[in-house]
């Protein structure tokens, strides 16, 4: 008998509650992918980890936590096996030291102790992946383009000519940022050393745990580019100089708060039963937004054979049962 594929996910929601950076609808958004992934995709809800910080999940999503689960997943992937994570929460943009980087700036998602996992930590778990397995990141959050380093841009800034805006235009929402300098000084407060250097106060806070872009050696994170193409692929909610909306408007999201770049993906898969590939779920995702009069261009980073491929690796078949 033919051996089963496995659908693994790791599904992370951070809404920071209780705190000035405070969001409403990240928990919303992946308990909501968690019904399309085994409804739709056909995961076992036995293998998909949620982590919220709301209290109702048993593993809180920090750092070394999230670190943890993803670890865990691509260690159990074998050729065929398909891979998720979705992130929603806020992002943020740290000082670049690499030479050739657009803005100068590298990605970073905030997990709920401020842990930053960075687009060299994603970089090093795609080059873990077997051959054959695919390892689809969905990254709805602030400056989400490039999360996985040196990843090749199929949709994007230098693909897709927009307008680009950071601006808002719809009532009600709530940007995905934590800009550098609040992260600096809420680091600061922690440790209480004077400097302005991020990895000394990471380090200092969570040693192993921090991210290796902060514990590597600038020449030793070479290492991790990406000299071949791979079976990363990023579907990122804005540009690597955007924002990401938190979406709070009771008219446009049916009465409960949601990530816009989330929301839209789910309108995407809900109103085409068919299987889409990764390109065409971006360019639709993009469509929606924009008929909601928001301005943020999600983007899509992977090999060309994957920006063809199928979303999630849904089989024709699955749609009779919808």
């Amino acid at each position: 008998m033919e051996k089963e594929n496995k659908r693994l996910a790791v599904l992370v929601g951070c809404n920071y509650p209780n705190t000035r950076n405070e969001l409403h609808g990240c928990i919303n958004d992946v308990l909501t992918m968690r019904d399309t992934l085994v409804n739709r995709f056909g995961f076992d809800p036995n293998r998909i980890e949620l982590l919220t910080d709301d209290g109702s999940a048993s593993v809180l999503p920090t750092g070394a936590n999230i670190k943890k689960a993803l670890d865990a997943m691509v260690d159990q992937a074998e050729p065929g096996d398909v891979l998720y994570f979705h992130y929603s929460g806020h992002g943020t943009r740290i000082p670049s030291l690499k030479p050739g980087r657009p803005f100068r700036q590298d990605e970073a998602i905030v997990p709920c102790d401020f842990n930053l996992i960075t687009d060299v930590d994603f970089r090093q778990l795609v080059n873990r992946l077997p051959k054959g397995a695919s390892f689809t990141i969905l990254s709805d959050s602030c400056h989400s383009g490039g999360l996985i380093d040196k990843e090749k841009e199929q949709i994007g800034p230098s693909h897709v000519t927009t307008e680009i805006s950071g601006t808002l235009s719809v009532s009600y929402n709530k940007t995905k940022a934590i800009p550098f300098e609040s992260i600096l000084e809420h680091l600061t407060s922690l440790t209480g050393i004077s400097t302005s250097d991020i990895a000394t106060h990471l380090l200092e806070l969570f040693a192993a745990d921090a991210s290796l872009k902060f514990r590597l050696p600038l020449l030793e994170l070479n290492f991790f580019e990406s000299l071949k193409p791979d079976e990363g692929i990023l579907l990122s909610g804005c540009q690597a100089n955007e924002t990401s909306a938190d979406m709070m408007n009771p008219v446009m999201t049916g009465g409960k708060a949601c990530g816009a770049f989330s929301n839209a993906i789910e309108m995407v898969l809900k109103k085409h039963e068919s299987p889409l590939s990764n390109r065409e779920v971006v360019m639709l995702a993009r469509v929606v937004l924009k008929e909601q009069g928001i301005e943020q261009h999600p983007c899509l980073y992977c090999n060309d054979e994957n920006a063809n491929a199928t979303f999630l690796c849904q089989l024709a078949a699955r749609n009779s049962s919808l």
